[in-house]
């Protein structure tokens, strides 16, 4: 059974421990997941806030600041004055002013992913208060898209339950949380990117189905033609990859189906990363999978940045926060 992140890291740690920062770093659960993190040696961690608020939840976890948890407080950080000046740099040509980059550097958000950017930090984690709008529009403006990578976009990792069935197995959801209506060209990106998340993440080859509604020809549309077209170009970028389609998602599920709709494919009944024809697809399917299906949702997670940066969904927990940061250590070092 593949290992869950945290569970990677404790079985093959890294050389030296990733620093991770933290935009929410007075918010109880965010607390709690980073000294859990800290307590297991994956990370060292930066809780960015306002630094009377962060002490006070540390101190009601029987905490302080010390042994690898750092307090960044933006209103008064040394830093701040570097900061403002990088995002100045970054966004004039939007129309950003020295005045108004001051003030995004104080913002936890942006200093948070400063502190990636410009070397403080391996990584960063946000959205247990702030939006996934806030934080991926942050991500991409502060930490870059990575040079090699044709667009950002986002993945759940989704791990089966005790009592699942004979066929349940981790798997990797993509996109699930960003990218609304890709085109084939951005399907076949999602899914190349895709493939890298998931030997990193889940220490497995990928196995690619490109998902539709149709198997094999079983229907004709434009959106079945949108699905066959990117795994030609996936094929095309990289025909050393196991990916086929068009596929239903029981016929890249269940061994049985899959020989059944798909005979002599090398990924029906079998894949471990389901590529989605858009936005609607991705989000339904992974929390039906969750809801359902009963399987843990790690995520959104996003890929193709220049480095890690990470949301939370508002209605996480403790355990979700530890999570998402050892999620965030495997990316920075696969980096």
């Amino acid at each position: 059974m593949t290992q869950l992140p945290i569970d990677l890291l404790l079985s093959e740690r890294p050389a030296t421990r990733p620093t991770i920062s933290l935009s929410e770093g007075s918010d109880p659960r965010v607390v709690a997941g980073a000294l859990a993190a800290r307590k297991a040696g994956i990370a060292d961690v930066i809780l960015v806030g306002q630094q009377t608020a962060i002490e006070t939840k540390l101190a009601n976890q029987g905490a302080s600041a010390g042994d690898g948890v750092s307090i960044h407080d933006p209103a008064t950080s040394t830093l701040t004055q570097d900061f403002a000046a990088a995002f100045f740099d970054l966004r004039k040509h939007k129309g950003v002013d020295e005045e108004a980059a001051r003030k995004a550097a104080e913002t936890p958000l942006v200093y948070a992913a400063m502190l990636v950017r410009l070397g403080h930090a391996a990584g960063t984690v946000g959205g247990a208060v702030a939006t996934t709008s806030d934080v991926v529009r942050t991500a991409i403006q502060v930490i870059g898209k990575a040079p090699d990578a044709a667009m950002v976009s986002s993945f759940f990792l989704m791990y089966p339950p005790a009592n699942a069935t004979e066929h349940g197995r981790a798997m990797l959801y993509s996109d699930s949380g960003l990218v609304i209506e890709p085109s084939a060209e951005e399907l076949a990106a999602i899914a190349a990117a895709s493939a890298n998340s998931c030997r990193a993440l889940m220490r497995e080859e990928p196995r690619i189905a490109m998902l539709s509604f149709s198997t094999k020809g079983s229907a004709r549309h434009e959106k079945v033609t949108k699905v066959t077209d990117a795994l030609d170009l996936l094929r095309t970028a990289q025909p050393d990859l196991q990916a086929d389609g068009e596929l239903q998602f029981d016929a890249a599920f269940v061994p049985s189906v899959g020989e059944s709709k798909a005979p002599g494919s090398d990924v029906a009944g079998k894949a471990n990363v389901m590529i989605f024809p858009n936005l609607d697809a991705g989000n339904i399917g992974y929390k039906i999978t969750q809801r359902v299906g009963g399987y843990s949702a790690i995520g959104p997670i996003l890929q193709g940045l220049a480095h890690p940066a990470n949301d939370l969904s508002r209605g996480c927990v403790a355990e979700d926060v530890t999570q998402m940061i050892a999620v965030t250590v495997l990316q920075s070092v696969a980096k």
